[in-house]
């Protein structure tokens, strides 16, 4: 575990990592797995809010992963992951960490999850090298690509048996139950993303559960808000993942943080 650092923002001024017992989102074992971090970590702007002014950019990775317990990765929206490149990160994080990777915008933005089965499984077998630090896959449409349900359902065919994926439709038109019939048909999440833009309805239709919040204004009263519908509505579900936004002033981190303590707060006691 990496030392911490004077300077080294809100999370770390206490000591202590988010995997540590008091920091964890987990009451027990008949509650889900709720993993929180932000949509990537990379960012040279956080220094001074979240990390230290001095750390190079080969520490964040492992920086971050001692402070928050999963990352979305942005990377693989553009370049096919190697299982060498997915294997670097995995050596760097602690037990427990998890990598969310965005598909590749040749499936979901150039093919539109159309005869793209050769790298949708490219893809796929890329992410499972990641063993049991893989979270889930984001399937993230673009906002212009309306509501095609033989195109839905002939993607989800395609999907190995196992795979956790998240579809999240930056679309009003996909947000109908059939829609969420076919996702629950098929054991993939529904993402629910609240935005400025567009909020997804909270429908789970998974054992997985997946929000992105992507506010940069939230406040202790909206960040308890989401901690009271994540528990509730999420219940019943074995692993849950939670993003938020990256922006340049750092909230995304703290933000995960209030979120950990709220969620903590709501599941009773933390072990002592």
């Amino acid at each position: 575990m990496p030392a911490l650092a004077p300077d080294a923002g809100p999370l770390a001024a206490t000591g202590a990592s988010m995997h540590d017992p008091v920091m964890s989102s987990r009451a027990d074992s008949s509650t889900p797995s709720i993993r929180i971090g932000t949509s990537g970590y990379n960012y040279p702007e956080w220094k001074g809010s979240f990390y230290p002014e001095k750390l190079p950019a080969r520490k964040m990775l492992p920086y971050y992963a001692e402070r928050l317990e999963t990352v979305e990765i942005n990377y693989t929206f553009y370049r096919l992951p190697t299982e060498r490149l997915l294997a670097g990160w995995s050596e760097v994080t602690p037990p427990g960490f998890a990598f969310t990777l965005k598909a590749p915008r040749r499936i979901t933005h150039e093919a539109r999850l159309r005869r793209c089965e050769e790298l949708t499984g490219a893809f796929t077998e890329a992410a499972a090298s990641l063993g049991t630090k893989l979270g889930a896959l984001l399937f993230q449409l673009p906002p212009n690509f309306r509501k095609d349900l033989p195109v839905l359902d002939a993607f989800l065919g395609t999907l190995p048996p196992g795979t956790r994926a998240a579809f999240e439709f930056r679309h009003a038109s996909w947000h109908d139950d059939a829609v969420f019939e076919r996702l629950a048909a098929a054991g993939q999440a529904l993402c629910i993303a609240d935005s400025e833009r567009l909020s997804t309805p909270v429908r789970i239709t998974a054992g997985h559960a997946y929000f992105r919040l992507r506010d940069e204004g939230y406040t202790e009263a909206d960040i308890a808000r989401w901690a009271e519908t994540i528990a509730r509505e999420s219940a019943a579900c074995s692993e849950v993942f939670v993003y938020f936004k990256h922006e340049d002033s750092g909230k995304g981190p703290a933000f995960a943080k209030q979120l950990v303590d709220a969620l903590a707060l709501g599941a009773g006691p933390a072990p002592q």
